[in-house]
Order: structure tokens, then C-alpha cells, then sequence
């Protein structure tokens, strides 16, 4: 019974020894209070609390959290956004709560592991006891261990924002072209019955012996085409918004109009804080393989009375230890060239479509213009047609001339709108990250 008592004390001391050690940072998880300046911990008040913010946490979940979307409230945008955000799987904010769950496992890495041992002696008979590990030093290893599973809470983070804004992405990207293609049909269908009513006028000129058969058949093969070129861009526009409604909460076509894009200040791009979540873990992997090519201190106890102290170690040393050792540390340097490069490629990435962005505008305005004076042209050649001064085929290749104005006015306005939304895609300011 004495026996029985002492080991089960025994235990117990082992379990309360680390409330009386104290994490000192990276190189040890714990020393004893004993070797310290006595020094007075400071009270905290019941009414005090304990909750700690994100910010203080993990500056990269701050960043997060708090980042805002340019797309503006209310707009056709936004309510392709809203729609796709809500009927998201997500998948990464299932492997986001699994990184959580697994950092709040790692941060009770410093307390005593306790499990049974069952081995089978020489004369045949089971014996089992209970025992119990406690890592006294460890070169850091414990601590880098819940340093990574922070890191990985916050890649897993990261994960999720980028994952929305490639959502929200995609669905704005179907929605333009499916606009897009509403617009260029319904120009297409104008112009097919302006050229309808030309050919119909030829057909009169034929029937009644002034023209002959082949300006009549050439109205009629320039109206088959724009025929067909409509409805190509109705089918178009189909496929777009069936693939559309189909990652969507709600049905979508009845939405109309485009814009809706504020300027960003989201700060730093995804890839940046990416290269920055990279960092960490590479230096918490670092600091973990280097405490595994050292030396450590453990205690062990058991309920037959063993208790003692033993020295661990993951790998022992050889020739190439030191080899080993060099290339943690140029793992190290290597991961904090990848966040500079990161953040240069994002700035040349985002300064190159800020500029084709302001072409296409600068295009889309030029555009607008040659469709006024094609306009204006038609106009005149309208009047001289009805005044017996020009012909029918002069007055149809005027309306080509502004048809095809008005068409390319068309195509460089949503090269403009696709560029404006690649733009806040490159900044990750898409998907507002409190709501994802």
C-alpha cells in the first residue's frame, strides 16, 4: 500500500510540474522558476476580461477579417456576389476549422502526457502500469510546434479568402459575358432589322427593273450573317447565365447592368500575406528540426516506483550534422526572399492592369466618339438617299461603318469592365473578409 501511495504521489508531482516552469522563447520550452529573480506576477481583476482579439493574435487574421470589398453595395455586382457567397460549399472553411482544432490541440503540448505500457515478461505474463512523460527541455520545440499550427490556422485563413474571392471572380466574370452577349445580340437584332428594310427596298428596286439581282443578293447574305452572329451571341449569353445560376442561391437572369466597382484599399495582396504565412511556418519547421538534431531533458514516472530523468534526442549526430544545420538556416533566408519577391510580383502584377485598365477606358472613350460621327455620317447619307442623292448601297455601307462602330464601342466597354474586375481580383478585395 505504501508502495501504491508513493508512486501515485509521485504522479501527481509530475503532473503539477509544469505550473511551476515558465516558457523562455525559442532554444528552451521551460526552466524552473527557482533560477529567476523573485518577482511579483501582477493580479488581474475578476472583472478583467480574457478574450484576446484577433489583432493581438495573429495580425494576418486581422488583415483578414477587416478587409473590405470594392464592389458596392446594391449594385448588379453585388448581388451576383451575394448570391454566389451564399450557396458556397466551402471546403476551405471546413479545412480552416480542422487547422483550428488541431492549433488548439498543439497549444496543450507542454503538459504531461500520461498513457499505459503492456508488455509481455519472460515467464509469460502480462504486465502493465501506468506512465507518464514531461518534457523539461526541449530546445524549443514545443513552442515552434504551436507556432505552426498558428501558422497553419492562418494559411488555412488565407485559403478561405482567396477561395471567395476566386468565387465571387468567376460568377462576375459569367456575368459579364453573359451581358456582354444580351448587348451585342440585342445590337445585332437592330441592325438585322435595319438591314431587313434595306433589302426590302432593293427588292422593290429589282422587282420594278433598276437594280439588278446582285446588290439584292448581297443585302440578303450581309442579313443572313447578321442573323446568325445574333443569335450565336443569345446562345452565348444562354450557356453563360446556366452556368451562372448554376453556382448561384438564386436564379439570376432577370439581373441587368454592370458596374458597381469602387477604388481598392484592401492593402497588402493575398499572395503577400500568403508568402508571409509561408515564412512562419517555414521558421517554426526550422526551429522544429534543429531542437530534433539536439539534445533534450525529459522526467518519466511510473506506478511501480520508477521515476528518473532521461535525455532525448530525434536524431543522433553524424557527419553531416552540420550540413543539416546550415540548411535549416538557408531555409530560413530562402522563405524571406519569397515574401519580397511576393510583394514585387503583386505590385508589377497590379501596376500592369491599373495601366491596361486606363487604356481600355482611354479606347472605350475614343470609341464612343467614332460611334457619334458614324452616327452623324449616317444621318447625312440618310437625308441624301431620301433626296434622291445617293444610292442604296452607299447609305448600307455607312450603316456597316456605324454598326461596326457601335459594336467595337461594345467590346472595348467590357474589356474596360474586365479589366476593372481583374484588377480587384489581383488585390483580393472581391469578397469583404468579415462575411467570408
Amino acid at each position: 500500500m505504501r508502495h501504491g501511495r508513493q508512486s501515485l504521489g509521485m504522479i501527481i508531482a509530475l503532473m503539477m510540474l509544469p505550473g511551476c516552469l515558465k516558457d523562455m522563447g525559442e532554444g528552451t520550452v521551460s526552466r524552473f522558476k527557482g533560477g529567476e529573480p523573485a518577482a511579483t506576477a501582477p493580479q488581474k481583476s475578476p472583472a478583467t476580461a480574457a478574450v484576446v482579439k484577433p489583432s493581438d493574435a495573429s495580425p494576418v487574421i486581422h488583415a483578414l477579417q477587416t478587409r473590405p470589398s470594392v464592389i458596392e453595395p446594391g449594385t448588379p455586382f453585388a448581388q451576383v456576389a451575394d448570391a454566389v457567397i451564399a450557396s458556397d460549399a466551402r471546403v476551405a472553411e471546413a479545412e480552416l476549422r480542422v487547422a483550428r482544432l488541431r492549433a488548439e490541440a498543439a497549444e496543450k503540448n507542454w503538459l504531461p502526457r500520461i498513457g499505459p505500457r503492456i508488455s509481455l515478461n519472460s515467464l509469460g505474463e502480462f504486465v502493465a502500469e501506468l506512465i507518464i512523460n514531461q518534457v523539461l527541455f526541449d530546445n524549443g520545440r514545443k513552442v515552434a510546434e504551436r507556432d505552426l499550427a498558428k501558422a497553419n490556422v492562418e494559411a488555412a485563413a488565407v485559403t478561405l479568402v482567396e477561395d471567395g474571392n476566386r468565387r465571387v471572380y468567376e460568377a462576375l466574370s459569367l456575368y459579364l459575358t453573359a451581358e456582354e452577349n444580351r448587348q451585342l445580340s440585342a445590337h445585332l437584332d437592330n441592325a438585322h432589322e435595319d438591314m431587313s428594310q434595306f433589302q426590302w427596298v432593293m427588292q422593290q428596286r429589282v422587282d420594278g427593273g433598276v437594280s439588278d439581282m446582285s446588290d439584292l443578293n448581297i443585302l440578303m447574305q450581309k442579313n443572313a450573317s447578321i442573323r446568325a452572329r445574333s443569335g450565336e451571341a443569345r446562345e452565348a449569353a444562354a450557356t453563360a447565365l446556366a452556368e451562372l445560376n448554376a453556382m448561384s442561391a438564386r436564379p439570376l437572369g432577370e439581373l441587368r447592368g454592370i458596374g458597381g466597382i469602387r477604388g481598392s484599399a484592401a492593402g497588402e495582396a493575398l499572395g503577400v500575406l500568403r508568402a508571409r504565412v509561408e515564412l512562419d511556418q517555414a521558421m517554426a519547421q526550422a526551429r522544429i528540426a534543429r531542437a530534433g538534431h539536439l539534445p533534450g531533458l525529459a522526467a518519466t514516472g511510473s506506478t511501480d516506483g520508477n521515476f528518473g530523468l532521461e535525455v532525448t534526442t530525434d536524431s543522433l549526430f553524424g557527419l553531416g550534422t552540420m550540413a543539416e544545420f546550415q540548411a535549416i538556416e538557408a531555409t530560413k533566408e530562402s522563405a524571406e526572399r519569397k515574401v519580397t519577391e511576393a510583394r514585387e510580383v503583386a505590385a508589377r502584377q497590379i501596376e500592369a492592369q491599373g495601366a491596361r485598365l486606363a487604356a481600355y477606358r482611354r479606347q472605350a472613350e475614343e470609341a464612343r466618339g467614332l460611334t457619334a460621327q458614324a452616327r452623324q455620317n449616317l444621318e447625312i447619307f440618310q437625308r441624301q438617299y431620301d433626296g434622291g442623292q445617293r444610292q442604296v448601297m452607299d447609305v448600307v455601307g455607312v450603316y456597316e461603318t456605324y454598326a461596326q462602330a457601335l459594336e467595337t464601342e461594345i467590346a472595348l466597354k467590357y474589356k474596360a469592365a474586365r479589366a476593372e474586375l481583374e484588377l480587384a481580383r489581383l488585390k483580393g478585395a472581391l469578397a469583404e473578409g468579415a462575411r467570408i
